[in-house]
């Protein structure tokens, strides 16, 4: 057994290690997540409806979202680059007002899953909405960035229990 402890981004020597994909097959990978901002009822209004500061804040956060998705590899030391087919950044209220939901799937017909580039997409967005309504909120809190779902790759399809 080698001294890495089963993780694959490390070699027999535990030194970091960008995993060897290359006799892996090419399959669709799709990959959602998710993350929330909890945010003050009157920041959240002012979002929703257009009047801060900054501009259009959903707007801004979704193109950050996909932007990020697309640099993940230069973000996230031993990611591979991928030629993502499809990126897509949903921003909504939270049922209960306290904040936003953002939601994001990446999609790839790749050697290896997207999970990092739909987790990226959603931190992006979420430090995106947080930069733009600072100014009016200090205390929002971003939490809850998680993995819901991903398909594709040897492993098939894999889904986040549900949150009771």
């Amino acid at each position: 057994m080698s001294t890495n402890s089963g993780f694959t981004h490390l070699d027999e020597q535990g030194r970091p290690r960008m995993v060897d994909v290359a006799e892996k097959a090419v399959t669709r990978r799709i990959a959602v997540a998710e993350g929330h901002i909890r945010t003050s009822p009157e920041t959240l209004s002012a979002i929703v409806e257009g009047r801060t500061a900054k501009g259009n804040v959903l707007t801004v956060a979704q193109l950050a979202g996909i932007m990020g998705a697309k640099r993940t590899s230069d973000l996230i030391p031993l990611c591979h680059p991928l030629p993502l087919t499809s990126v897509d950044v949903e921003i909504a209220p939270e049922a209960d007002g306290s904040g936003l939901r953002v939601t994001a799937t990446a999609r790839v017909d790749g050697k290896t899953g997207v999970e990092m580039e739909a987790l990226t997409a959603v931190s992006c967005a979420l430090l995106t909405v947080y930069d733009m309504c600072k100014a009016r909120d200090r205390e929002m809190v971003i939490g809850g960035i998680r993995l819901l779902r991903k398909e594709g790759g040897r492993t098939g399809t894999w889904e986040a229990p549900a949150r009771g």
